[in-house]
């Protein structure tokens, strides 16, 4: 695949929580100068980058981010927020310890109340498989078809490792037909962002994008 076709499914990222309004713009401006599916940004610059850059571009943001841990509640009022302010895409992190517990109901109700928090607005699952066994992995597939949301993701970048393609296989012969896959984490190469879109990913979140083609 060309360079082209890459960028138009990669999530142009920065999350660091250093990250800087004047580096967000430089983001948003290098997203739109190459046609990038979007811009995966910290829920406190959603409002000013839909401010600046209206239409330009497709703004994705996170919740739960990046342990997974807050209360429904909260996660739901996130959603609502980010939606507000004017995100056309969020990635919500599940609850590990929710899989732990085997509360594997609890984790599908509150994907549910998410993606009706949402209001149409494209849903993906961060789902951190380092800290997931296949069985887990393979529940929550089916737990992320049944709530309806839109993506399954490997991984929030934040945690041990990143996306394999182990992993990626492992959710396309176990997700919905109708559910697509994000890899991320740890996807610097030009080789590597060749080897997850043709695994079959359909989004690819990576801060390196440009640097990886640059080099190559």
């Amino acid at each position: 695949m060309n360079k082209q076709e890459i960028f138009s499914k990669v999530d142009h990222t920065k999350l660091n929580a250093y990250t800087t309004f004047s580096e967000i713009k430089v983001l948003c401006e290098e997203a739109i100068a190459n046609k990038m599916a979007s811009v995966c940004i910290p829920p406190s610059y959603v409002k000013r980058v839909k401010e600046i850059y209206g239409d330009e571009l497709t703004i994705c943001t996170v919740i739960g981010f990046p342990m997974g841990y807050n209360t429904t509640e909260v996660k739901v009022f996130e959603t609502q927020k980010a939606v507000a302010d004017g995100a056309d895409e969020v990635d919500v992190v599940i609850n590990i310890g929710d899989v732990k517990n085997g509360d594997f109901e609890k984790i599908e109700n509150e994907l549910k109340l998410v993606k009706a928090a949402a209001n149409k607005r494209i849903v993906k699952v961060i789902v951190e498989t380092c800290y997931l066994t296949k069985e887990e992995k393979i529940k929550l597939c089916r737990i992320v078809t049944d709530a309806e949301a839109d993506y399954i993701k490997t991984s929030t970048g934040f945690g041990t490792a990143g996306a394999t393609l182990s992993d990626v296989e492992l959710f396309r012969n176990n997700i919905g037909f109708d559910v697509k896959i994000k890899a991320a984490g740890g996807i610097k190469t030009i080789e590597q962002f060749e080897e997850f879109d043709e695994a079959g990913c359909d989004r690819i979140g990576a801060s390196s994008a440009l640097t990886a083609f640059r080099k190559g």
